[in-house]
């Protein structure tokens, strides 16, 4: 059997399957084919396709493959190789929109100099290189692979190879639909103002409008969280909400301050105690909501 896995990447990597399913059309593959496919759409009835399957199963494939096939990631290589499995491994390329970057190339390269797997370069030539698999010796894992991990990561980490938007990705994200959120709390408060609504039933209910919409695109753009489980997915929105409530009392107590006290300009306060909640819910986010979501 060929177990094919393509991780939990966001981007398709549709390029893979494809080569897969011409050698099998060729007759160059005559084992079963079960593909893990994360997030990348395709359908064929020559492979057995799944979308995620969970870490048991994950190792059972494995277990039970005679040829590994994978994508660039340290982890799917690196649980072959723990296994002593034959492995074909294929990057994902930014031209093909496959990944921010090509530092995939880097670690499948590393591997393949060292012995571990071969490596995919040329699709065309897929079937030769499963032909070559046949009488393929990888080397035996050893306890110092997890360090040549760790080295390759720092390769590429210092010779940039790893794009500085995707290293700052979902902070800069975070800043741009926080500043959508933000707008959308000042302009509902000022048109409910302008409706001679009360002050703190204006803020409130601006408010409300805008966590709903910082909910979705925080849940879907900034930290990708993926639940599918509805205890998951409800927790993750009774989190959501309550943390967004003390933003609100922050929010609350500040404009008290500002306005009560410090006699200061209501918009002028509402504009400064956004830009802390801003801050406050990104740490809330960060550490206590959607952090064990993230792929």
């Amino acid at each position: 059997m060929i177990f094919v896995t393509l991780g939990t990447q966001d981007k398709s990597f549709t390029r893979l399957l494809e080569a897969i399913d011409r050698e099998i059309e060729k007759g160059n593959i005559k084992d079963k084919v079960i593909v893990q496919a994360g997030l990348t759409k395709y359908s064929s009835p020559n492979m057995e396709i799944l979308d995620l399957v969970s870490e048991d199963e994950f190792d059972k494939l494995i277990d039970q493959c005679d040829l590994l096939i994978t994508h660039g990631g340290a982890g799917s290589i690196l649980s072959g190789i723990k296994k002593n499995k034959k492995i074909i491994a294929a990057a994902r390329l930014a031209k093909y929109k496959e990944h921010t970057n090509d530092h995939q190339k880097q670690i499948i390269k590393e591997f393949s100099n060292k012995g571990y797997i071969l490596e995919l370069r040329d699709f065309n030539s897929l079937g030769k290189l499963i032909e070559k698999s046949k009488s393929f010796k990888p080397k035996k894992f050893t306890s110092n692979t997890d360090n040549m991990i760790k080295l390759i990561s720092d390769y590429i980490e210092e010779e940039n190879h790893i794009s500085w938007y995707n290293k700052y990705r979902e902070v800069l994200l975070y800043l741009v639909f926080g500043g959508l959120t933000t707008l959308i709390n000042i302009i509902s408060f000022y048109i409910l103002r302008k409706l001679n609504i009360k002050i703190y039933t204006s803020n409130v209910i601006a408010w409300i409008l805008s966590v709903l919409f910082a909910f979705i695109t925080n849940k879907l753009f900034v930290f990708e969280s993926k639940n599918k489980k509805v205890r998951e997915n409800v927790k993750e929105v009774i989190s959501f909400f309550f943390f967004r409530v003390l933003s609100l009392i922050f929010d609350m107590a500040f404009m008290y301050v500002m306005i009560q006290i410090f006699t200061a300009n209501e918009m002028l306060s509402k504009v400064i105690s956004n830009i802390l909640v801003i801050i406050l819910n990104y740490l809330f986010s960060k550490l206590f909501i959607f952090k064990s979501q993230k792929e």
